[in-house]
């Protein structure tokens, strides 16, 4: 950027008359004796008495602060009065007030340039023997008002006349274009205009071009002025590393933040709160859950406690994770700790109660929300419109939905795809009709989610005809079907037994390059084995999982049922084994590819594998599964623990179900509600008490929620008096109102 030559524009000099100097004198007696006098002066004060006055009394620090604490409003108080004002204040290094009246100056002066106010502080610097301090006052200002052009050219002004500007001007011009989100080339251009003037930048002009850069998605940049700062032997700070870490994390980079973090000990600094926050959100926006606790724990060591930013940001992310329970958990401890969720948390617990289906306690925390003083956003509100419109209770949606734009909101597509649903789902499809229309009126247009929607509902009603006429709507409209399209009108016309229809789009959805997904492959499967074609069943089978789609519980239990319905138990048994064994099978049934598949995801068919091993009650080979599980080294997760226990407590083998309960605490995995309660049953009826007060101890010692505290006391109290169904009961209402561990979060070990 080439320094401007700026015009020069003389100012008239001041001339003061004895009436100027006797006001002046008048006001300077009233300000050290009398200050209430004043304000009778206001009406003839002149702005030469003004100037005479500051010049006169440039020595006396308090009266200068008086005066201008009385002349701020009056119109006496001129542009060239306040420079003078502003050089003064400099001197005496009262940067506050002197930055207010700088920021006054700039916003209500009429100086396009800002060529009048630096005229006004140049004619007068010498006068006050200044600096050029004042001159990165007044720069910083502007800049602080976003007056950016006004600054520059202040900055020019005062370099074509001698007045060397700072690094403060230039880091508050570099500030300024960043927070107003200007061009970070801009900026560039400002920090090498600077290093050719011969201004040196500091480590808050580095902190500022890499937020800048950053903040911009270009961490590389951000890097290179990183590297800059080492080559010219400039100290990183702390909020060096923590934008850098941030941003790492941003990029889904996650481990390099966690390098940085490492190498700031090589500095000489040590990691804040900003620092573990920020690796925290980066773990919480990948679905590390289960690394965030050794961050917590390092945190604590260094004596910082987590704030109501590491809470907010580990609940919701256990929120996305599915894990209620311990998102409540955390929940419920930040409240206890005198920490105020915000909106954000809050929204994030009632959406996870809402896909929890559980309705009463996403109210709970609404009104908690609520009284907490705040307020719900347009996604709270979405949030419950969706979570009773899934429930079909449309009363309620709607009555959110007014209380919505009553409050200023307007309803989204997301919204209205919402409400869509709900009427779907209760089989209103006139009215499902008239929301899309509304949305229509209200100036949305219908996405590929409002035409799905309205589609699978006329499948699931039966009334295809129509389902079509709206797949032919969304296409005149330019909206092409998406694989969700096609599958619910797969599966309509597969309850029709229109298997040849719907091969055919099955067929079509291929051609046009749209990879059929679980759904629509279980549902051909399906049909194939209700017309009893069975061939056709298992070679779409091998087919999705060619294709890289694994089949899940759903699938299977449908092949198994159409091969136990021909009397081909053997086959069935198989089906399942060959996910692991190279046992000979029919010629038309081919694995290989599975058992490929099921290295390369780690083994994400084996819930489902186990779970129809349990389903038939063929416990020895779902137990060879986990072995062989092992042997691989693959650990078993919480998921295929769960269904195993189940299993074996429904088919007596209580020992062996205690035994994987143990074994799956020891993992530090908690078992689902319903596994637990499954596993209590079965000790009970055993008569195992030992073991059961081990269990029953484990759970409530996970069960941390201050609400649960009464169910935990009224389980204590029923087990030790041997009242089992009441201890059922109770521990059924937890599970129920999200207050027992679910599987996920890290359990707590020890008996």
């Amino acid at each position: 950027m080439p320094l401007r030559k700026p015009p020069i524009h003389q100012l008239p000099p001041v001339h003061c008359s004895p009436s100027d100097v006797l006001l002046a004198n008048k006001a300077v007696a009233y300000l050290k004796r009398h200050p209430r006098l004043l304000n009778s002066l206001s009406s003839d004060f002149t702005p030469e008495a003004a100037s005479y006055l500051l010049l006169k009394s440039q020595s006396d620090q308090t009266l200068i602060l008086k005066f201008v604490d009385w002349a701020r409003t009056g119109p006496f108080f001129n542009c060239r009065s306040q420079c003078l004002a502003l050089h003064i204040l400099t001197r005496f290094k009262l940067y506050k007030t002197a930055q207010t009246l700088a920021e006054n100056v700039a916003v209500n002066t009429s100086d396009e340039k800002g060529i009048l106010v630096f005229e006004c502080l140049a004619e007068s610097f010498h006068l006050c023997n200044s600096s050029s301090a004042v001159f990165d006052l007044v720069v910083k200002a502007y800049s602080r008002v976003n007056l950016i052009d006004k600054a520059l050219n202040i900055v020019d002004l005062a370099k074509f006349r001698g007045f060397m500007p700072g690094v403060l001007s230039y880091n508050s011009i570099l500030d300024a274009v960043i927070r107003s989100k200007g061009s970070v080339k801009f900026a560039e251009k400002v920090f090498d205009e600077m290093i050719r003037s011969g201004v040196s930048p500091n480590v808050y002009t580095y902190n500022i071009l890499i937020r800048g850069f950053c903040g911009a998605g270009n961490l590389d940049m951000g890097l290179n002025f990183f590297l800059k700062m080492e080559i010219v032997g400039c100290l990183p700070s702390v909020v060096t590393y923590n934008t850098l870490i941030d941003a790492y994390c941003k990029s889904k980079r996650i481990d390099d933040a966690f390098e940085l973090l490492k190498s700031m000990a090589l500095k000489g600094l040590e990691p804040n709160l900003i620092s573990y926050n920020a690796v925290i959100n980066g773990l919480c926006r990948e679905g590390r859950m289960n690394e965030t606790g050794k961050f917590l724990e390092e945190m604590r060591r260094r004596g910082f406690f987590p704030d109501e930013v590491t809470y907010n940001t580990l609940v919701s992310g256990y929120c996305r994770e599915g894990n209620f329970h311990q998102a409540l958990v955390l929940h419920a401890e930040m409240v206890r700790n005198g920490l105020s969720p915000n909106v954000v948390t809050y929204t994030a617990l009632i959406n996870s109660m809402c896909k929890a289906g559980n309705l009463n306690r996403a109210m709970e925390l609404f009104d908690q929300m609520r009284g907490r003083g705040l307020h719900p956003n347009e996604r709270t509100y979405t949030t419950l419109i969706d979570g009773f419109s899934q429930k079909g209770f449309l009363d309620e949606a709607y009555r959110f939905l007014n209380e919505m734009t009553l409050n200023g909101f307007r309803p989204s597509m997301i919204t209205y795809n919402a409400l869509i649903n709900g009427h779907c789902i209760v089989g209103r499809m006139e009215e499902a009709m008239g929301v899309v229309r509304e949305m229509v009126e209200k100036g949305l247009v219908p996405d590929i989610v409002s035409y799905s929607t309205i589609i699978s509902g006329f499948c699931r009603h039966q009334e295809l005809e129509k389902a079509f006429q709206m797949k032919s709507e969304m296409v005149a409209k330019g909206i092409s079907p998406d694989a969700i399209t096609y599958s619910s009108l797969i599966q309509g016309l597969c309850q029709q037994r229109r298997l040849t229809e719907a091969c055919n789009l099955f067929q079509e959805m291929m051609s046009m390059s749209l990879p059929p997904d679980e759904f629509a492959y279980t549902t051909l499967i399906n049909a194939y084995c209700v017309e009893g074609d069975l061939k056709r069943a298992l070679e779409l089978h091998d087919e999705m999982i060619r294709k890289g789609f694994l089949p899940d519980v759903v699938t299977y239990s449908v092949l198994i049922n159409g091969l136990n319905k021909q009397a081909r138990t053997r086959e069935a048994k198989r089906l399942l084994l060959k996910l692991f064994y190279d046992e000979s099978v029919p010629n038309d049934v081919t694995y290989n590819t599975l058992i490929e598949n099921c290295c390369n995801v780690e083994f994400r068919s084996v819930v489902a594998l186990v779970k129809g091993f349990c389903m038939k009650g063929l416990m020895k080979e779902a137990d060879r599964v986990v072995d062989t599980m092992r042997k691989r080294n693959y650990r078993p997760d919480e998921s295929v623990y769960n269904v195993i226990i189940h299993g074996h407590c429904r088919g007596g083998n209580v020992q062996k179900a205690y035994n994987l309960y143990k074994d799956m605490i020891n993992c530090c995995f908690v078992p689902h509600t319903v596994t637990v309660i499954a596993l209590i049953k079965a000790l009970f009826t055993e008569g195992m008490n030992e073991e059961l007060s081990e269990v029953i101890g484990n759970t409530l010692r996970s069960c941390r929620l201050s609400d649960a505290e009464l169910a935990k006391v009224l389980v204590e109290i029923n087990h030790k008096e041997g009242n089992m169904d009441a201890v059922f009961n109770v521990l059924a209402e937890m599970a129920n109102d999200g207050l027992l561990p679910n599987s996920g979060m890290k359990a707590y070990a020890g008996g």
